[in-house]
This record gives structure tokens, C-alpha cells and sequence, in this order.
């Protein structure tokens, strides 16, 4: 059975990098980087753990084994991990509502991952509802990028109902910048 939790010790730290390491986009092949998705940033167990300490992440765990997880990053999480920094190096320019994202205090997806033998079962759609649930009172809103080339992820993502709000390139792709208004009712039934 599936149990959902916020992280909470170095084990489900290692179980984050574990199942990343088993979707990380240059370990995969190009029929699983369509057909499956992908993650793009393979972090260390210091920026996992240092993110965790800034703010928790959400979990979805089978007995010990994580199948399932949001990383969970604010503003102050910035400069933890250098490939993210151009994301929020658009949050300068970037406005929401007639605001600069940087003036509001979002919630910043580092990273969504469900293992493979959890994929079709809604599990995504599970933690993100306990990742609204968890950071909906304290932040105005979630926002993330996601590689235009990872189509399953982008798709799943507008279903639950984040929008493309701007895009970028860095030296790696082009990224879509989508947010999730939690003051907006979800078009998904969550």
C-alpha cells in the first residue's frame, strides 16, 4: 500500500536519489524519454539534503521504498543547485498577476519523479495533492519548468492544472515555466 509522507530522514533521501538515478534523460533511452518521461537534474545527496531543510519533501513511499516524490524548493532554495538557477533567474522578470514571481512566495517544484511500476495509477496526482495540501496555507502558488521535450510530464502537469506561463532556453533545451494557482479551483478532480 501506498503511504504518502513529507521527508524526514537521510533513508528517504536516498530513496529520492535512488529512483532519480533510475530516470535521470541521460540514462535512458529515446524511446523511454518519450514514451516515459524523465528527469533531467541529477542532484547530490548534500542539495537534496539541504533543500530538505529549507522545506520538506513530498513523498510516496511502498513499505521502505520511495515510488513516488516532489522536491520541494522556495526562493531561499536558489542557489542550491547551479542548473536550476536559471529558472529562478526568470522569477525576475517573470510577473504573475501584475507582480514579479520573486514578490510572492511560491512554491518551487525542484523535480517530480514516479517510479515506472507506479506510472497510470495516479499516484502523481496524489502527491500533488498532498504537496497543495501541505503548501497551499503558507505559499500563493506552485511553479516549476519542465523540458518541452518530456511531453508526458508536460501533459500531466496542465491536467492537474498548472499553465504554461513563459518559456525559456538554457544550454541543455527549451523549458516551459508553468504555474499552479491555488487560488484557482483545479480543472482536475485531484
Amino acid at each position: 500500500m501506498i503511504q504518502l509522507s513529507l521527508s524526514s530522514s537521510i533513508a528517504d533521501l536516498l530513496g529520492i536519489l535512488t529512483l532519480q538515478q533510475k530516470n535521470l534523460l541521460s540514462l535512458l533511452s529515446e524511446e523511454e524519454k518519450h514514451e516515459q518521461g524523465f528527469v533531467t537534474v541529477q542532484h547530490t545527496q548534500e542539495q537534496v539534503k539541504r533543500m530538505h531543510d529549507i522545506t520538506p519533501h513530498v513523498l510516496a513511499k511502498n513499505k521502505d521504498e520511495i515510488v513516488g516524490y516532489i522536491l520541494a524548493m522556495t526562493l531561499d532554495s536558489r542557489n542550491l543547485v547551479p542548473s536550476l538557477i536559471p529558472l529562478f533567474t526568470n522569477f525576475e522578470k517573470l510577473a504573475v498577476r501584475g507582480k514579479k514571481v520573486i514578490d510572492y512566495q511560491p512554491m518551487v517544484i525542484g523535480q517530480v519523479c514516479v517510479a515506472k511500476s507506479q506510472r497510470g495509477t495516479g499516484l502523481v496526482d496524489k502527491l500533488y495533492t498532498a504537496y497543495r495540501a501541505q503548501y497551499a496555507p503558507n505559499y500563493d502558488f506552485a511553479i516549476t519548468s519542465i523540458a518541452l521535450s518530456n511531453k508526458r510530464s508536460l501533459a500531466a502537469h496542465q491536467r492537474i492544472g498548472f499553465e504554461v506561463i513563459s518559456t525559456f532556453e538554457d544550454k541543455i533545451q527549451p523549458w516551459a515555466i508553468v504555474l499552479w494557482d491555488w487560488n484557482i479551483p483545479s480543472k482536475h478532480k485531484l
